[in-house]
């Protein structure tokens, strides 16, 4: 099977930056298309990010463009997401997910079928 771990969370002042780290580990070669799910207290998970595997194509949340970039190590099955001029609403736990071959761009979580255990981020005033 295919596990994912998250890390590089952490607190950070708004306006500062994180890059979080997505590591995919066992049956890797079955991940097509990888993404970045986030989650606050009292809301529906969202999407941040996506990027097929192959192609290195991306998309991205509206509400986050031009304050953040998602990218891919092929070789090392790292995935990771840059994050810049962050507020304070950005606070949430954020999720890295794989998914097997299909349709693209994915940006619901039932698209996904593999998932990390999560990633504190938190923004402070």
């Amino acid at each position: 099977q295919v596990q994912l771990v998250e890390s590089g969370g952490g607190l950070v002042q708004a306006g500062g930056s994180l890059r979080l780290s997505c590591a995919a580990s066992g049956r890797t070669s079955s991940i097509y298309v990888m993404g970045w799910f986030r989650q606050a207290p009292g809301k529906e998970r969202e999407f941040v990010a996506g990027i097929s595997l192959s192609g290195g194509g991306t998309h991205y949340a509206d509400s986050l463009k031009g304050r953040i970039t998602i990218s891919r190590d092929n070789a090392k099955n790292m995935v990771y997401l840059q994050m810049n001029s962050l507020k304070p609403e950005d606070t949430a736990v954020y999720y890295c997910a794989g998914g097997s071959i299909g349709a693209w761009p994915r940006i619901r979580p039932s698209e996904y079928g593999y998932w990390g255990q999560g990633t504190q981020v938190i923004v402070s005033s």
